[in-house]
């Protein structure tokens, strides 16, 4: 929804191309660890006809097919931890009913996906922060979903990272779900990191970094892939215009 509605107000402004750039440095300020956003800002500033590209990028990431991936893939009857309420795995834990979620709380948004779950009765418990390490060891399988990806890991909701390590020091399987629009250039990954490290102490981020390293498996709308850099190669150009921060 948010590339959605970004892509339509800058269809509607008719920039010219400096303003455009100045208007996507704003935007990736404005939204530092949304990786979709990253991606639309750099394929418009970098292309011929931005203004023309925007609705079929919109369209691009509304079709993708992550969540039937997912859906899929998941072990029959399988116990999944998940941390807060990330959209893909959500959307398929509702699609396949048979799977039991233990939603670790992050940002508040763990209970109403508990809630949301429950109602298509889906058997969920919601799961207090302290007791991440105790609810991985009850899974079969740990969910991570990136809000943004670059060559050796992924940012997700705070608690993930804790999720996730717990699980690979119990050789608990590990998916990070990376959908469209979210892997990154290096270099721009590098910048939405420092620029998260620069925004505040690292126990008030509502986001974390979690290693490659970490994951057995990465799900992506090409479906179930080895966890190598490949797999998170950048899906977008790189766009230098947006290293920098705009004049305000």
């Amino acid at each position: 929804m948010l590339v959605r509605e970004t892509a339509t107000a800058i269809s509607g402004l008719n920039l010219d191309p400096a303003g455009l750039v100045v208007s996507c440095r704003r935007i990736v300020e404005r939204h530092p660890t949304s990786g979709p956003l990253w991606w639309l800002c750099a394929s418009l500033v970098t292309s011929p006809e931005p203004f023309r590209e925007a609705w079929g990028l919109s369209d691009h990431i509304e079709e993708d097919p992550t969540a039937d991936q997912i859906a899929d893939a998941l072990p029959e009857g399988a116990t999944v931890c998940v941390v807060g309420w990330p959209d893909f795995a959500g959307e398929a834990l509702i699609r396949r009913g048979d799977i039991t979620a233990l939603v670790v709380d992050s940002n508040d948004a763990g209970n109403s996906l508990v809630r949301r779950l429950q109602r298509v009765d889906v058997d969920a418990t919601e799961i207090n922060a302290t007791g991440t390490a105790a609810a991985v060891l009850e899974s079969d399988l740990v969910i991570v979903e990136a809000l943004a990806a670059g060559p050796d890991g992924i940012v997700a909701s705070i608690g993930s990272h804790a999720a996730a390590a717990v699980a690979y020091c119990s050789e608990i399987p590990v998916w990070f779900v990376v959908g469209r629009g979210r892997r990154l250039p290096e270099p721009m990954w590098k910048t939405m990191l420092q620029r998260l490290d620069d925004a505040e102490e690292g126990w008030d981020h509502e986001v974390e970094r979690v290693p490659l390293a970490m994951a057995t498996a990465i799900m992506s709308p090409e479906g179930l892939r080895d966890p190598d850099p490949s797999a998170l190669a950048a899906e977008c150009p790189m766009a230098p215009e947006l290293l920098r921060t705009s004049a305000m």
